[in-house]
């Protein structure tokens, strides 16, 4: 395909004005590597809200939920509830708070808060800082490969070319350039730049996700649309099968139905509940969820946050996907079936902006995309350096560094992670399951201990230490011996191996001093089994408190869930045109947003009294 001169200029004129704003706001970020890394946690909580909601809003992401609204319709809202997606919702109405009141950087500067520094202290740690260094470097892996393969499916130009008898291919070119563009501004600029450059590629994405909704109403047709999805795929509530069949309209989704697993679909939904309630407490894995947290002026701030983030996120990405979704069933169908042998159905997303879109809309919802991509790369390069610098240079090499010296490790540690992850992007034929097992391991392992450190006073840097090994330990043997078993229904087996070894690893060790407990319990007040902690504490402190605020925190997570789903199904039904449920998705968001503000918002504390 051939680029109109209206769509380059777009593209042109978006990166541009990325690197300009970058530069331009980086002055403040090199006064210290609180400046650099927290943005001198003088940030607005709104602008920390629009960043921390653009940095989840991805393209290998976007093109999967479109994938899935199209083989599932409406049903296909459960789905995300893998990770779950509402663990954002446990972090806005109490976790943001707990988190905040330690005033650290990094999660693993937090652990020290909670384990002490003795040796069971420092192996919780080390064991942090790995988790979040080898999972960023996954991940910059990931976007390398993915925005690349995206890149040459969207752009006409063939930028490939040899150099010492190595060709460097189209997609790796493409794929380079744009994360070495991303990289600078982040660099130059930290947690500033990264702010500052995420608004504004917010506010560009949210103008394409409308665009691409206007233009699908205006191109199809209820009509068309009934006529072109199988009965069920209208249905929102999940069934205890998947309750589709595709045969005689596109037999070939049946076949993906299949492979992806989910035909129990009740099943599914009910593990996912289990899973993402454990999941959610453990709370945001280190990095740039839980950095914008962090950078917050006050743990109210922090919690005022993260709640802005879903309402800010879901509503125009799923205008976009909704749009995207419905052009594909419509006008892209035909063009898959009469393609022949194997169906790509992540292809729906590139065919529609080559064949489908205007001059002008292309270009806009190119730049949207590739805002998207930036923003979520670029959190990961901010935020996963903090890690090297403060807990490992500044903790074990430079402790008295100056602020100068740190904000330079800073540099070269984002450049380090970054080409590493670009290493392992260009290799990633070959180093695909060894990447598999990273990413299913580290997070298959993270829950249990990280749960018990919350709720448990009891629980110990060893046994966190030995519950992270045995998760990631289960999580391997998942992968070696189950390897086409989806993860999820694996997850009470990895979950219980996990606890174990958090239990034996805490109760054949000595519990954390109380200098620790104390210090802890003072600052962060979490509910859970405290009581000895709560004892010892209120001789030191005589006016402290127990928290009693796990029962409303209960019901305003219930709640959250509910809110948060009316925002990912009120732009579908907008959308598709189906108007009592877009009526009910808003009167049930209305409610829930009475209920939360009441409820939650006008109770945040920032510090308990003491």
């Amino acid at each position: 395909m051939s680029f109109h001169w209206v769509d380059i200029l777009i593209i042109a004129l978006y990166l541009g004005l990325s690197i300009f704003i970058g530069f331009w706001i980086s002055k403040k970020a090199g006064q210290s590597i609180q400046n650099y890394f927290l943005g001198g946690n003088s940030l607005k909580w709104y602008y920390l809200g629009l960043s921390n909601g653009s940095g989840m809003f991805d393209v290998s992401g976007t093109a999967w939920t479109v994938t899935i609204l199209f083989v599932y319709g409406l049903k296909s809202v459960w789905i995300p509830w893998l990770w779950p997606v509402w663990n954002q919702i446990f972090v806005m109405v109490f976790m943001a708070v707990w988190l905040r009141r330690s005033g650290v950087m990094t999660g693993a500067e937090w652990i020290t808060t909670r384990f002490g520094h003795d040796r069971g202290g420092k192996l919780s740690h080390i064991i942090v800082v790995v988790f979040a260094v080898i999972s960023a470097i996954g991940f910059i892996a990931y976007f390398f490969v993915g925005i690349g393969k995206f890149a040459v499916t969207i752009f006409p130009w063939d930028l490939s070319f040899s150099i010492g008898g190595v060709t460097l291919i189209n997609e790796y070119v493409y794929a380079t350039i744009l994360l070495s563009v991303t990289t600078l501004y982040v660099i130059k600029g930290g947690m500033y730049s990264v702010v500052a450059t995420e608004v504004m590629q917010f506010l560009v994405m949210a103008v394409a996700c409308v665009a691409v909704a206007w233009f699908a109403m205006d191109k199809v047709t209820p009509d068309q649309l009934d006529a072109a999805v199988p009965k069920g795929w209208y249905g929102f509530w999940p069934t205890w099968d998947k309750g589709l069949d595709w045969t005689g309209l596109f037999d070939e989704v049946n076949t993906r139905i299949a492979s992806d697993g989910y035909g129990m679909f009740g099943a599914l939904v009910m593990m996912m509940f289990f899973k993402g309630i454990f999941s959610s407490l453990a709370g945001p894995v280190p990095g740039y969820d839980m950095q914008r947290v962090f950078s917050c002026a006050t743990p109210r701030d922090a919690a005022k946050m993260s709640g802005l983030t879903p309402l800010i996120l879901f509503p125009p990405r799923y205008l976009m996907v909704a749009g995207l979704g419905v052009l594909g069933l419509v006008l892209v169908t035909p063009v898959l079936q009469a393609g022949g042998g194997e169906i790509d159905f992540e292809k729906i997303l590139p065919w529609v902006i080559n064949h489908m879109l205007p001059a002008g809309l292309r270009g806009l919802l190119l730049a949207g995309l590739l805002a998207a991509f930036m923003s979520t790369f670029s959190a990961f390069v901010n935020s996963a350096p903090a890690y090297i610098v403060n807990d490992l240079y500044k903790r074990y090499i430079r402790p008295d560094a100056p602020a100068k010296t740190l904000v330079r490790a800073s540099y070269f540690s984002s450049v380090g992670i970054v080409v590493v992850g670009i290493f392992f992007g260009f290799f990633s034929g070959s180093i695909n399951s060894l990447t598999l097992w990273i990413t299913s391991s580290l997070y298959g392992g993270y829950v249990a201990a990280n749960v018990l450190k919350w709720i448990w006073w009891r629980f110990n840097g060893y046994g966190y230490f030995w519950g992270m090994v045995a998760g990631l330990a289960g999580s391997t043997l998942k992968f070696l011996f189950f390897p086409e078993t989806p993860d999820i229904y694996l997850f009470p087996l990895i979950f219980a191996v996990a606890l174990a070894g958090s239990f034996l690893g805490c109760l054949l060790t000595q519990p954390v001093d109380d200098d620790t407990l104390i210090s802890f319990y003072k600052n962060v007040r979490p509910w859970g089994w405290w009581e000895p902690v709560y004892r010892k504490a209120k001789a030191v402190y005589p006016g402290i408190t127990r928290n009693g605020d796990l029962p409303r925190d209960t019901v305003n997570v219930l709640v959250g869930i509910v809110w948060q789903m009316t925002l990912i199904v009120a732009p579908i039904y907008l959308v598709i045109r189906r108007w009592d449920g877009l009526v009910v998705s808003l009167v049930i968001f209305a409610v829930t947003s009475i209920i939360l503000k009441y409820n939650w918002l006008d109770k945040i504390k920032d510090y308990e009294p003491i």
